[in-house]
């Protein structure tokens, strides 16, 4: 058995993995990293990045099928699977590649294979072959998606978004099942390449909206864009699976409270993840547990209780995003390579992109998280907003949360044209502290789609002043 005795032991090689390792080694050159799993992060891999290109290739088949509303007349579009797939794994690859170049940049001593588990708070065992004896260890092993065990029973037949990528074609008919952020995206994606989707959600809920008026506006505005290839039915439960040699059947109750069954090539399950806790064995970690047998912490220093122990990422079942996972690392890295001194790290204005068309986002707090009486709400729709028009992309609602009694920006959610960009000025904004009058002081452009955030804005200056005038 080999032993190493450490400064920090790092569970786990993804994107917060990776970022409390270099955090910690700034301190000390005794870090460890530890996987067992394969190098390349979920975003690069199975995540953001290949399901970017898939979006980006089905957008390009939808630009060229909406180019008769401009007045051009192109032959019809013919999506070659085979290409489009080929594509997409070869510039995943990519990623994956530059992933691969940072790991193999870390001294080899320094980079320990195996599944780590916890023989008592300071000491881990990596599968049968070594022992480690850590000052400070960061648990960062991240998350893996989730759905009910007996649907293992259709086999191949059923997927999660991380097998989408592997595929070298598409297939005719899909059930995606979830109508979060993974269910929106490679839904829509799907039914613009041709490919026949039904999806299926749970309490009529689209992706992390909220607020209801932003939920009203994007399930108006996405129904009208994922076209004919494309069946949302987002209150619905599914009743029964039934793999039928290559096919499912799927048997699922609708709103309305009707039994409704449909055959399909594939069920994409896009229930959510669930961290990877499995087989650390924390009941010898001396950490107090939730619920969900996640390590409770201190979400500013990423620190377990009073512990020497920390944990970043996808596995504290928080923000599951890369640029907060990495975040996260940092500030867990930092701590464990300076321990005992730990400090609050940097924590980042919320931001949530939903890659679909229009795109839904949400920054700062949530319409949910608010107490209606004490912020005013202005909003724009983009109907007839100018430069929207322009684009025929005139679809969606914007809607910012500013505080009554100071005026500052708290939060906003969103369905739109260039969300994404509408979406980190408003974070900017708030991570700033500006008020709504002093964002009004910014130049705008015209025409342009921020001018609708200029119209949102104004909309709850007025209403600001007009509450103040009246309480006066």
């Amino acid at each position: 058995m080999k032993r190493i005795r450490t400064d920090v032991a790092v569970i786990g090689a993804g994107s917060a993995g990776l970022s409390a390792f270099r955090a910690a080694a700034q301190y000390t050159d005794k870090v460890v990293l530890i996987e067992s799993g394969p190098y390349g992060t979920t975003c690069a891999r199975v995540g953001c990045m290949p399901s970017k290109l898939l979006i980006a290739a089905a957008e390009a088949a939808h630009t060229v099928q909406q180019a008769h509303r401009f007045g051009i007349d192109v032959a019809a579009v013919q999506v070659d699977g085979a290409r489009v797939m080929s594509r997409v794994r070869r510039e995943r690859d990519r990623f994956v590649g530059f992933v691969l170049e940072g790991v193999d940049n870390i001294d080899p001593a320094q980079r320990l294979r195996g599944h780590a588990r916890f023989l008592s708070p300071h000491c881990l065992q990596l599968d049968t072959h070594t022992q480690i004896e850590a000052s400070r260890i960061v648990i960062a092993t991240g998350s893996t998606p989730t759905y009910p065990q007996a649907w293992q029973a259709l086999g191949n037949r059923l997927v999660v978004n991380d097998d989408v990528f592997g595929w070298t074609d598409l297939p005719q008919r899909v059930a995606v099942v979830g109508s979060g952020i993974i269910g929106l995206e490679l839904g829509q994606a799907l039914a613009r390449l041709g490919v026949e989707v039904t999806l299926l959600g749970r309490g009529g809920r689209l992706g992390p909206i909220s607020d209801p008026a932003v939920l009203e506006a994007a399930s108006r505005s996405l129904g009208a864009e994922f076209g004919p290839q494309f069946s949302a039915r987002i209150d619905a439960q599914v009743l029964d699976l039934q793999r039928h040699e290559d096919q499912v059947h799927v048997r699922f109750r609708d709103a309305r409270g009707l039994t409704q069954q449909l055959e399909v090539d594939y069920l994409i399950a896009a229930t959510g993840r669930r961290p990877n806790l499995a087989g650390l064995n924390l009941e010898d970690s001396g950490l107090n547990l939730n619920g969900q047998g996640i390590p409770l912490f201190d979400r500013h220093t990423l620190r377990a209780g009073t512990s020497h122990i920390f944990i970043a990422g996808d596995v504290t079942a928080e923000d599951t995003l890369l640029h907060e996972a990495a975040d996260e690392g940092r500030i867990a890295g930092d701590n464990a390579g300076r321990y005992p001194n730990v400090q609050p790290g940097l924590r980042r204005t919320p931001l949530t992109v939903v890659f679909s068309d229009p795109q839904i986002a949400m920054t700062g707090r949530r319409w949910a998280d608010l107490d209606p009486r004490d912020i005013v709400v202005g909003e724009v729709s983009f109907e007839n907003q100018g430069r929207s028009r322009v684009m025929l992309q005139n679809r969606g609602l914007l809607r910012v949360y500013v505080s009554r009694s100071s005026g500052v920006l708290l939060g906003a959610e969103m369905v739109g044209p260039r969300a994404e960009h509408l979406a980190h000025l408003l974070a900017w904004a708030q991570q700033a502290g500006h008020s709504v009058d002093t964002l009004l002081e910014m130049p705008f452009y015209h025409p342009v789609v921020e001018e609708g955030l200029r119209t949102a804005l104004r909309d709850a200056s007025q209403q600001r002043r007009k509450t103040r005038s009246q309480a006066a």
